[in-house]
């Protein structure tokens, strides 16, 4: 059902790397602290929106102040105080953010037929520790802070269109969020591929409601799905 596409662009945060784990393994601690009764889940969306907006507000930050900063403001929505060490904690813990079970694996499979593509709201050294769990070699890395925005702007899918365009290549978009993901990237003329983790949960964690009706062309509930059905046994042994 691919055989139109020879390049795949991922979303990494929360496709390919367990952000929400990463994420509240810091307020989660934290929170309970002062509130014993806060769930991850409570934590999660109180903190959702706030690194939207400052993603929104402040395009050219890295990723890691961003981080700071939306850990201040959850703290503020919250009323719990966020220490210097408290912001700069999260602000440095991309790396030690875990790859989901299925990520490396799928990634070998997909590589065997795909060109492999990074769109992420992300900064080149954050990434790097990423990248490192990922053990893949994509074959183009384009950050937030190589455009200077972040997802769900534009900007990001233009810069992922400019490059496929230029290599001759026909991308399909891979991604967990609707929100930075697949609204906007269908507005960028872009098929997608939802790989909808949270599937057994409720709600959207730690990503922000969509505000726009959206239907991904295709849907699986893991990476190592989206491989099976992207690469079967028959092509991959060949």
């Amino acid at each position: 059902m691919f055989e139109e596409f020879d390049a795949l662009s991922f979303d990494c945060y929360g496709t390919l790397i367990d952000w929400e784990a990463g994420i509240a393994a810091v307020l989660g601690p934290w929170g309970r602290a002062a509130r014993p009764e806060l769930t991850d889940e409570d934590l999660l969306l109180a903190y959702a929106d706030e690194e939207a907006r400052i993603e929104k507000e402040y395009p050219t930050t890295l990723y890691p102040q961003v981080l700071a900063e939306a850990f201040r403001a959850t703290g503020k929505k919250l009323g719990i105080p966020v220490s210097d060490a408290d912001a700069e904690k999260l602000g440095s813990s991309v790396p030690e953010w875990p790859a989901f079970d299925d990520s490396v694996e799928a990634l070998r499979k997909l590589k065997t037929r795909f060109k492999l593509i990074i769109l992420s709201n992300i900064d080149k050294k954050s990434f790097e520790g990423s990248n490192a769990r990922l053990g893949v070699e994509f074959d183009r890395i384009i950050t937030a802070e190589e455009v200077g925005s972040y997802k769900p702007n534009q900007k990001n899918f233009g810069a992922l269109n400019a490059y496929v365009d230029a290599e001759g290549l026909k991308v399909l978009h891979v991604a967990q969020s609707l929100f930075h993901d697949h609204v906007p990237g269908r507005a960028a003329g872009l098929k997608g591929v939802w790989i909808n983790r949270r599937h057994n949960r409720p709600g959207w964690g730690a990503t922000p409601d969509p505000g726009a009706e959206v239907q991904p062309d295709w849907t699986f509930t893991s990476m190592a799905e989206f491989a099976d059905a992207a690469v079967p046994q028959t092509v991959a042994s060949n």
